[in-house]
């Protein structure tokens, strides 16, 4: 197969440029990827690619049937090196590939309660309560600290969180006075994070997936196979908005970018949302 010329530095300008937007390490990986791919399939120089030639790359993609997802990704890769590390005026007016949609898996108030009752170990299930009673990721819940908390008015921080952005995170009463006893109780300081093992160790991800499949068999959850950590996200933003929250409250305590990213949510009771009257109506 023969190579094309691919300029030495053009990774070290991707990942400059990926930097400075503060974009995650697996993007920047994933980035680097799809450019590297595009380059040795057009076999051509940069100077001399078109958008011709982006167009056929996907095309080629799309004949060997990758998902609407992965054409995406790899036509944002390809935007970005022209657009904004080449700073090329070459707008690739492409229509995104559709994503199938898929309803996500969330549980009922019910089920959240019995899965919580069934975790008989204090700390784990302070944390699997945070999870849920926050919105949490999972990331977001093990990195979190004493100073990021401001207890006495039951709100908190994330920091760095996903796309490198801060967001203001609620605080259930409940978790609230469990927190400041565990504070209390392990003498935690204000650079301490909020949640260690007995070893004093950060818990793993693979630790909460753990505590949340081990106690959704316990409780004889129906699919309990498919309940993971990031199903209590789910059920957090679908009984906001069962409770009547508004699309926009959901996105800005989720930290979703867009709203739409947040009408997934609406799938379990949407009339509880859509309570706008028409005026042919009236």
């Amino acid at each position: 197969m023969i190579m094309a010329y691919i300029p030495l530095g053009i990774d070290s300008a991707v990942r400059k440029e990926c930097k400075r937007r503060r974009l995650s390490n697996r993007t920047v990986k994933t980035y680097l990827y799809c450019i590297n791919r595009f380059l040795n399939w057009s076999k051509k120089d940069l100077g001399k690619i078109s958008k011709k030639d982006v167009r056929e790359f996907l095309n080629y993609l799309s004949e060997k049937n990758l998902s609407g997802n992965s054409l995406n990704i790899y036509h944002m890769a390809l935007r970005f090196l022209f657009t904004q590390v080449l700073e090329k005026r070459m707008w690739i007016d492409i229509k995104y590939s559709k994503i199938p949609e898929r309803i996500q898996r969330f549980l009922t108030k019910e089920e959240v309660r019995k899965l919580l009752n069934a975790i008989s170990n204090w700390k784990h299930r302070l944390m699997i309560e945070f999870l849920y009673g926050s919105g949490l990721r999972v990331s977001e819940l093990l990195n979190i600290k004493i100073k990021d908390l401001n207890l006495e008015k039951n709100f908190g921080f994330i920091r760095n969180g996903k796309g490198g952005k801060d967001r203001i995170i609620l605080i259930p009463f409940v978790v609230k006075e469990k927190i400041k006893n565990l504070i209390k109780i392990g003498n935690l300081k204000e650079d301490d994070l909020i949640f260690m093992s007995n070893r004093k160790r950060k818990y793993s991800v693979r630790s909460i997936q753990k505590i949340v499949r081990n106690a959704s068999k316990k409780a004889k959850l129906k699919e309990w196979k498919e309940v993971h950590p990031h199903t209590l996200r789910h059920s957090f933003a679908t009984h906001l908005i069962e409770s009547g929250n508004s699309l926009n409250e959901v996105q800005s305590v989720l930290g979703h970018k867009s709203p739409e990213t947040s009408m997934i949510y609406v799938h379990s009771n949407p009339e509880k949302l859509i309570n706008i009257k028409s005026p042919l109506d009236n």
